[in-house]
């Protein structure tokens, strides 16, 4: 802007002290003057979202200008079409003046190119060759080519991101300055030489003008559509990617952070399989009205298709913020919704992933937020920032997938044995606890593993492999006369799965265990997803025999009325509450009250944790029925578990006994 400030300065400085014109007079300028109306006139018209500084027609009638009458008469036909267009709608004044600067700089290079061929035409020696046929094609092509280059090459740097990808809207800005370039190389001789012999017809040139600029916003604004969703008229995906890449460039450029909040609306396929996709987009419309009027200034919302919306946050304070702003977006969402007279309250789920703490470029920001959705969408816990560690898909993960998959398939992955034991002293079951040792990595949590699993499609594998070791041992022990039923955790993906009761019982038959010397450990999330199914798989579980235990419990979402409909025989209080139970009142209480609440619904309870006599003994005074935990033993290999039984006597203390038949509680379903 300096330079063209400069540039422009100078010439009219040096023309007034040499008495040059600055603009041609006669009839020659007024119709000029005339065109020159009218093209602000039809810019002013086509709206203030139409107007971004520059125009085919300005640059067309810029370019004859400079042909005619050099450069400085070309700069203040530019100028005059940028003011006044800009004095109209006073909109954009900082984009127009920057085009309004790039134009000085290209109408300076293409007199510098005309110069070279030896032209220099001024206001009162104007370029009028003898015959305007090929033998000047040369002279206007590289004026043309000049004007061009400088004028583009500048407004790409102005314009584009630094990005590796080309954005959308470049590509159709680039698509559109060719249709310009054509434009003005077919109009603007063609303005020279009506100016040359009839200057007066001058002012119709409007007409092929206005139609160039009219096919250049009708082109930007089909490319306008192809960034938008037609339903909600917000941003789409596409838009968003293109806008996520821009606001990284520029927290990288200042060291600051980007933030992208993805939001899922929960169980939103019900609203359409119940009142019709009609009603379902009637509501899409009033999240999308709800999300517009709930962002701050600075955000920005796109829809990504289905029920899915983004939040941008291109000037992220930090991940909690973010987190904050999540959370509020899915309360507000949560509110109630009118729909013809129908009220409705939606959930929502929120993902938050930030640059640079979680990804690096648009499409892993996009995915990582995805990622941290689905697992708030999963968890139920409305919002959920990125974690690298519950993400099967970072390379170091997809490793140890691999390496896992391979471990179960060379039997690397191993079963200990952890007691559970009445307050008698009597063995009442073990619970078999996976474990890996990497040949590299040495021991991995279990944690880490199994979820990696249950993220990706080995979750179904690893748990036939689990329930294959678990059996074989137990009837290695029953051949032995070691009589103690076992214990194994099972996911709600394998409680979702069809035909999974059937499974399990083909393998007893297939290892001669009978049912009850089996049970089978489900957390309180299997009650989320689909509660009807579960329970039906759960019962068919039981009519085999196998026992049912419900662990975990008060760390979930199950409300009591889906804990009386699962055929559970068997509580175990998480060790959340159990650690702190000789210290702390209130969890006290809450283990009482689940003991209490357990018990009148014929259940079993166990608490997990154990780890000193105190809380032993407090266990036992609040009526629970067993325990587990270091106070009793750690999961212990096959062989010392075999060990661990002999020297508690589990042979004679644990004979076999008949697994209890299903009976009914409190109008469901239930194994005693």
């Amino acid at each position: 802007m300096a330079l063209a400030a400069a540039l422009l300065g100078t010439g009219v400085v040096r023309a007034l002290g040499t008495r040059h014109g600055l603009f041609p007079g006669g009839v020659d300028g007024w119709s000029l003057a005339v065109l020159t109306g009218l093209i602000v006139g039809h810019l002013v018209a086509l709206g203030r979202d139409r107007w971004w500084g520059g125009t085919g027609s300005g640059a067309a009638l810029t370019l004859a200008v400079l042909l005619l009458y050099g450069w400085l008469p070309a700069v203040l036909v530019s100028l005059t079409v940028v003011v006044l267009v800009g004095l109209a709608r006073r909109h954009r004044w900082r984009r127009g003046v920057l085009h309004g600067a790039v134009d000085i700089l290209g109408t300076v290079a293409g007199a510098l190119a005309l110069a070279a061929c030896g032209v220099t035409p001024s206001v009162e020696q104007p370029w009028h060759p003898e015959r305007w046929d090929l033998y000047t094609v040369p002279e206007l092509l590289l004026t043309g080519l000049a004007y061009l280059l400088v004028t583009r090459v500048l407004l790409w740097l102005l314009n584009t991101p630094r990005s590796p990808r080309l954005p959308t809207a470049t590509r159709t800005a680039v698509n559109r300055q060719f249709l310009v370039a054509v434009a003005l190389l077919g109009i603007a001789p063609l303005i020279c030489v009506v100016a040359a012999y009839r200057p007066v017809l001058l002012p119709l040139f409007a007409i092929p003008l206005y139609a160039l600029d009219t096919s250049l916003w009708m082109a930007h604004a089909r490319a306008e559509e192809q960034l938008r969703d037609p339903l909600t008229g917000l941003p789409n995906r596409q838009w968003l990617l293109e806008r996520i890449w821009t606001a990284l460039d520029a927290a990288e450029r200042e060291g600051g952070r980007t933030a992208l909040l993805l939001i899922d609306l929960d169980r939103f396929r019900s609203v359409n399989d119940t009142l019709g996709h009609l009603a379902g987009d009637r509501l899409l419309l009033q999240v999308a009205e709800r999300l517009r009027v709930s962002l701050p200034r600075e955000a920005e919302a796109a829809r990504l298709g289905g029920d899915e919306f983004a939040i941008l946050l291109p000037a992220a304070d930090s991940t909690t913020s973010a987190q904050r702003l999540a959370r509020r977006l899915v309360g507000e969402l949560g509110s109630p919704l009118d729909l013809d007279g129908l009220t409705l309250v939606l959930e929502a789920s929120a993902g938050v992933a930030v640059f640079p703490d979680h990804a690096l470029d648009a499409e892993g920001l996009l995915r990582r937020a995805d990622v941290a959705m689905y697992q708030a969408k999963r968890d139920r816990t409305g919002v959920e920032v990125y974690e690298s560690k519950r993400d099967s898909n970072t390379p170091d993960r997809l490793g140890l997938l691999g390496d896992l998959r391979r471990a179960l398939d060379t039997g690397d992955v191993e079963l200990h044995y952890q007691p559970k034991v009445r307050f008698d002293g009597e063995v009442a079951g073990l619970e078999a606890l996976v474990r890996w040792v990497h040949p590299e990595r040495g021991k991995v949590p279990p944690d880490e593993f199994i979820a990696i699993a249950e993220s990706s499609g080995l979750m179904p594998y690893l748990t036939e492999y689990v329930l294959e070791t678990a059996l074989a041992q137990v009837a290695r022990w029953r051949a032995q006369g070691l009589y103690v039923p076992v214990a194994v955790n099972v996911s709600p993906r394998d409680v979702h799965t069809p035909g999974f009761a059937g499974a399990v019982a083909g393998r007893l038959a297939r290892h001669g265990v009978p049912p009850g010397a089996l049970q089978l450990e489900i957390t309180e999330h299997v009650l989320l997803e689909d509660p009807q199914r579960a329970a039906d798989t759960l019962a068919g579980l039981t009519g085999h025999g196998v026992k049912m235990s419900l662990d975990d419990f008060g760390t979930g979402y199950s409300s009591l009325v889906h804990l009386r409909r699962l055929p559970v025989s068997e509580l175990k209080i998480d060790r959340s509450f159990v650690a702190r139970l000789a210290i702390d009142t209130e969890d006290a209480e809450i283990v009482r009250c689940t003991v209490d609440l357990a018990h009148s619904l014929g259940l079993v309870v166990v608490a997990e944790g154990v780890e000193d006599d105190e809380t032993w003994e407090r266990l036992r005074d609040l009526g629970c029925d067993a325990v587990q935990g270091w106070l009793v033993s750690a999961a212990m290999p096959p062989e010392e578990t075999t060990a661990w039984l002999r020297a508690r006597g589990a042979a004679r203390r644990l004979e076999p006994r008949a697994a209890c038949p299903p009976q009914v509680r409190g109008g469901g379903t239930a194994a005693g």
